[in-house]
């Protein structure tokens, strides 16, 4: 059986000689891309993960309003109180047994100069000899908690579409970063993918472990990286029987869950068959044969028992959006 195409196994096929080795930019902001910070969230495990080290940044006065994006106070290990200005933080980690690098750029959305912010980060990711970009991003949605969360991936690039079984974005509207990111970096000639992941638009406040979970468990099918998950997973039991107890204590909450659920398993148990048990699959071949943590690693599945898998949720960058984030 042929290994299944990652977004890594694409940039391999197309990387050129350069000084530095090749590496995928993995990207996610906070703000209206983040819903329930899932996709911060996501990509800050990967960081420490990968034992990632930190590069020098991309500068903050020029994009942010600070009465927009307020600066935190903090108190250090020392307990001196200092201000964390919200920033975009760049990290290299390299793939062990590859010849890719990861290079992850966690930050707050602009406030001002999209082009030009998008330029700088462009121009970073050249010097970095970045050869594919994955974006990664949380919405608010019309779902139910108790269902399994699954994370969309979509392109404009068909070669990457055909190979990743990515869909293809037909949205017209209002978009976050990310939606410029991509448009940028697919012009610049980079393999571009989103993964978006669907947040209960009555959840919405952070932390959000079971939509980080899902696009985590993407991650790890798109890229030669194998995570140990068993924590996180323990955290979205937790937080699906917080939301639980909560429900039941209000009627109108309950019989609401209970709509969705419904009208979700209406739409897809016809369908939940073969594609999830097909990714499934996959998704174990490649832990068999990768190196990494995978002790105690779980799939989304087990978060909610023998469930269906619903359809993908649909991103901001999408058609028919059940929700926009906020």
């Amino acid at each position: 059986m042929n290994d299944p195409v990652t977004l890594s196994s694409l940039v391999s096929a197309s990387t050129t000689p350069h000084g530095v080795r090749p590496a995928i930019m993995v990207v996610a902001f906070e703000g209206w891309n983040d819903a329930g910070d899932a996709a911060s969230s996501a990509l800050k495990h990967l960081k420490a993960a990968t034992s990632a080290r930190r590069l020098e940044g991309i500068g903050d006065d020029d994009y942010y309003d600070y009465q927009f994006s307020r600066p935190h106070v903090r108190r250090n290990a020392s307990g001196k109180r200092v201000v964390k200005w919200p920033t975009t933080r760049i990290y290299r980690a390299a793939l062990p047994h590859t010849d890719l690098d990861l290079l992850l750029v966690r930050g707050v959305e602009p406030t001002y100069r999209w082009k030009a912010f998008i330029a700088e980060l462009l121009m970073r990711a050249e010097v970095e000899n970045v050869q594919g970009v994955m974006a990664l991003g949380a919405l608010l949605a019309d779902v139910p908690h108790t269902r399994p969360i699954q994370a969309s991936i979509s392109s404009d690039d068909p070669v990457v579409r055909e190979a990743l079984g990515a869909s293809e974005s037909t949205y017209e509207g209002p978009t976050g970063i990310l939606g410029v990111l991509a448009q940028f970096a697919e012009a610049a000639g980079l393999p571009t993918v989103s993964i978006w992941s669907a947040v209960p638009h009555y959840v919405a406040q952070p932390p959000s472990p079971k939509a980080e979970l899902a696009i985590l468990h993407r991650i790890e099918e798109l890229l030669p990286v194998g995570l140990d998950l068993h924590e996180l997973t323990e955290d979205a039991l937790a937080w699906e029987r917080g939301v639980n107890a909560l429900a039941t204590g209000d009627a109108d909450i309950a019989a609401y869950v209970q709509q969705l659920e419904q009208a979700q398993d209406e739409t897809e148990l016809p369908e939940a068959s073969g594609e999830a048990i097909a990714r499934e699959f996959e998704r174990y071949l490649k832990r068999r044969h990768r190196p990494g943590p995978t002790t105690g690693t779980s799939d989304a599945s087990t978060v909610e028992g023998p469930q269906a898998p619903p359809e993908s949720p649909r991103s901001p960058d999408t058609p028919d959006t059940p929700g926009t984030p906020e």
